[in-house]
């Protein structure tokens, strides 16, 4: 077959989003609100999911006027069953379908070992692993009933890589990468792609607190290639292309996004 032929509409980006629908957990602020606002600018429909109603409600009206979509707000929390599947469930009623979920919710409890409590590391993983995996679990049978979907779990460069009093939060995000492994094999027979975007130092409300430390200096922005945090835009063109056609060929990637954290 040529390179040329595509069997794109003339006119129409692979990169393009218009009459999908997703869902972004923890998409009132921060990456993942981010990541809704960038597959909106691509012609998405969203729904915000997060424990904060009147935050939602904000973020969704803002990112309709803005860019022109349907934005909804659902609220919930991403560890409890039943209200995952209720999401799934509302989503596929405003919308008619669910195209794609971006797995955003996330926590992290710094601190060393033996500084920490046993809940400290469970409340990381209920969120951080729990969470995306009923998530994920409550829109499969949608995706599966259209034979095609996105799944965009958020992982980190932490679960790749390590770092001194993390270990909450890095034996979540390592569990998160081999979710996505195993999860791309069970649903690509139904065209349902599963990668994650494991992102590096970016200056989210969660790493406000180091920000000016010792430590962020360097650990964070003097480790990474570019020497800085990123800033949250730039989160945006992964997540497009995860979602959309243009990352039809990609599935249990792990697409690091960190400045060049990593490649040292």
């Amino acid at each position: 077959m040529s390179a040329l032929d595509f069997n794109q509409l003339p006119g129409i980006s692979i990169f393009s989003l218009k009459g999908k629908s997703a869902i972004i957990t923890g998409g009132t602020k921060g990456l993942g609100l981010a990541m809704a606002a960038g597959l909106a600018s691509a012609g998405a429909n969203v729904m915000l999911v997060s424990r904060n109603a009147a935050e939602g409600e904000e973020s969704a009206k803002e990112i309709s006027s803005r860019y022109g979509v349907k934005a909804l707000t659902f609220s919930a929390d991403v560890s409890d069953k039943s209200q995952m599947e209720t999401m799934a469930k509302t989503a596929k009623q405003e919308f008619g379908g669910i195209d794609i979920l971006i797995n955003s919710a996330g926590i992290n409890i710094r601190g060393a070992i033996d500084e920490l409590s046993e809940e400290d590391f469970t409340k990381v993983m209920d969120v951080n692993v729990t969470g995306t995996w009923l998530a994920s679990r409550a829109v499969t049978p949608y995706m599966k009933e259209k034979n095609k979907g996105a799944i965009i779990n958020l992982a980190s460069t932490l679960g790749l890589v390590g770092l001194a009093n993390r270990t909450p939060y890095a034996s979540s995000k390592g569990a998160v990468v081999q979710m996505t492994r195993a999860l791309a094999l069970e649903l690509a027979p139904w065209n349902i792609n599963v990668n994650a975007i494991c992102p590096g130092p970016f200056l989210t409300e969660m790493n406000l607190p180091i920000a000016d430390t010792e430590e962020g200096k360097k650990f964070v922005v003097g480790a990474t290639a570019l020497g800085r945090w990123g800033e949250l835009k730039e989160i945006q063109g992964a997540a497009i292309f995860l979602a959309s056609d243009a990352g039809s060929y990609m599935v249990g990637s792990m697409l690091t996004v960190d400045g060049g954290w990593t490649a040292r």
